[in-house]
């Protein structure tokens, strides 16, 4: 089986979420669903047995997610915004924009896709918005497509 070698962009917080996550799906997840699957099996004909059928795709959901977790930890690179330049967007910059022309200004954080969470405004930076603000400065105005066509943002500012 390949490994997939793909770096995955992480903030300190986002490694320790997946470490987390990873950890509960070992201890807690796994055990939960061998006992599911104990109890299903000690009621006999397992082919009409939809406990058992439940049970045996959620323990594939699981070991699919805890291989996908380790490889995410095994690729993962640190974003380490301390040592970047703050007048550049960057990923772990927190960028606030504003559309064009006089439109509301919104704050984001650039994070790796792994990370985004546009309902708690951390976006990817392969997202639309993120790609065109990677490499920007304050001031600097961007154009990002958009299914109702091209909108048009300037950066308010840079942390």
């Amino acid at each position: 089986m390949s490994q997939n070698k793909k770096e995955v962009l992480l903030t300190e917080e986002g490694l320790e979420k997946v470490k987390n996550e990873l950890e509960h799906l070992r201890t807690h997840k796994r055990q939960e669903v061998a006992q599911r699957l104990k109890e299903a099996i000690a009621q006999g004909d397992l082919s009409e047995n939809s406990e058992y059928d439940a049970a045996k795709e959620e323990q594939a959901f699981i070991e699919s997610r805890i291989i996908t977790l380790e490889n995410m930890i095994r690729n993962a690179k640190i974003i380490n915004s301390e040592n970047q330049d703050k007048n550049v967007v960057h990923v772990g910059s927190k960028v606030t924009i504003q559309e064009l022309p006089e439109g509301d200004t919104e704050t984001y954080t650039i994070v790796g896709s792994a990370e985004s969470d546009p309902l708690l405004g951390k976006i990817s930076n392969e997202s639309p918005i993120g790609a065109e603000l990677i490499g920007k400065k304050v001031g600097e105005e961007v154009n990002v497509p958009a299914p109702s066509g091209t909108i048009q943002f300037k950066i308010v500012k840079i942390d």
